[in-house]
């Protein structure tokens, strides 16, 4: 099992890498055996994080703001000033807007569609020449988007950008699957359900609607950080090598509940 699920010497990744999701698949790939850039726009979690999970393996800060085409460049620049290639993208950095559909602001479109969708097309393509330097036909490079349940359903808040962008997110990793799967790079999602992280914090942190979203997932409880580093191990490793175009729920089913 462990050449199956055994990322051993590997080099990853992770953007948004300082809490919540990020957090938990950075964890997860340290605990593997990768070694870990973990990227964020703020300096101070970000060095308090990437402290926290060295405990765990090599794991370096990398402070940027991926919302922008010239914050891509210099993650990416500064990826490959460490790393002479790359194993391992994932881009997990978002955001989120929730406004009435007669009052939904153009900045809260573009500011989740900029974080949501252009940014992890940019880093990839950024990124490119480090991922073809590690990839081989027997040991694919691997790209993962984090795009979300409700890009798989219609959600039942009215957050109109950020549904259409993780929609946006699952497409385009088919897209650069089809493209990149003659370079010996695979491109997979993984869509999350409800975990404990800053963007669910404001249902999560009050017990009576965390235990009301809890029950409406058929699996009958709130995600871990295990089930989200198992879900992107699993991505990263041998066990995920013929794997490509996918999207995985992870979500105790909640994305096929309505």
């Amino acid at each position: 099992m462990t050449e199956l699920f055994g990322l051993d010497g590997r080099t990853a990744v992770v953007t948004g890498g300082s809490r919540g999701i990020g957090r938990m698949i950075a964890g997860g790939l340290l605990d593997a055996g990768c070694r870990v850039i973990v990227s964020a726009r703020k300096v101070d979690q970000l060095a308090a994080a990437a402290e926290d999970l060295s405990a765990l393996g090599p794991c370096e800060a990398v402070q940027a703001d991926l919302s922008t085409p010239e914050g891509c460049q210099a993650l990416a620049g500064e990826v490959a000033r460490r790393w002479e290639s790359l194993d391992i993208l994932v881009n997990n950095a978002g955001a989120s807007w929730g406004a009435r559909l007669d009052e939904f602001p153009v900045d809260g479109w573009n500011k989740v569609m900029d974080t949501n969708v252009r940014g992890p097309f940019f880093l990839t393509q950024k990124l490119l020449d480090l991922l073809r330097a590690a990839a081989r036909p027997e040991a694919p490079a691997r790209v993962i988007n984090v795009a979300s349940v409700d890009g798989l359903k219609v959600p039942d808040m009215e957050t109109y950008s950020y549904s259409t962008s993780k929609a946006g997110i699952i497409h385009l990793t088919r897209h650069l699957a089809k493209r990149l799967a003659r370079e010996h790079i695979t491109v997979n999602a993984i869509a999350p359900g409800p975990f404990d992280s800053k963007m669910m914090a404001f249902i999560l942190d009050d017990p009576d609607a965390r235990a009301e979203l809890a029950a409406m997932v058929p699996l009958g409880r709130i995600g871990q950080p295990d089930d989200m580093a198992g879900a992107a191990v699993y991505l990263a490793s041998r066990a995920g090598s013929y794997l490509t175009g996918a999207t995985v729920a992870v979500g105790g089913g909640i994305g096929f509940a309505d």
